[in-house]
């Protein structure tokens, strides 16, 4: 007994089950499977219009899942991956700066816990926090931060 492919509608539905996804993530998992030119458009556009596909939830669900581990510019870098829109990218972005050194704090916290007992691990530490994202700024003011606490 053969069973008949999921139309693009059902994988989206099927996608968006698990996760948030943006119009432009969609396109680009759906893309392969679809047969008649404009078919996956339409079944978005069906799907946005019944608020399925929303891209003020996709930005609040990546803050919620990775700004407590990552800095603003990790944060923007993924919303552009997603394919969200530049305005709610900035205005999400900087939602975010208020919380930037707290946050880096809590991750350094986390991850080493001790200050640098030289210039090799402190590289080291810093190059951890500027590859989740935090900005140079952030990670003087942490490292710094960190050593006037203990």
């Amino acid at each position: 007994m053969a069973f008949a492919a999921p139309s693009l509608k059902g994988r989206a539905l099927r996608l968006l089950s698990q996760r948030e996804h943006s119009r432009a993530e969609l396109e680009r998992k759906l893309s392969r499977h679809e047969v008649e030119p404009g078919s996956l458009s339409r079944a978005l556009d069906e799907l946005a219009a019944k608020d399925f596909i929303s891209e003020a939830r996709v930005v609040q669900s990546v803050l919620n899942q990775r700004a407590s581990r990552v800095g603003a510019a990790r944060v923007k870098q993924e919303l552009a991956h997603k394919g969200i829109a530049p305005e709610a990218i900035a205005e999400a972005v900087a939602s975010l700066r208020d919380t930037e050194l707290p946050r880096a704090l809590e991750v350094w916290r986390r991850r080493f816990g001790t200050l640098p007992v030289d210039a090799a691990e402190r590289t080291r530490q810093a190059r951890f926090l500027l590859a989740r994202g935090f900005s140079a700024d952030v990670v003087a003011k942490t490292l710094k931060s960190s050593a006037d606490n203990d």
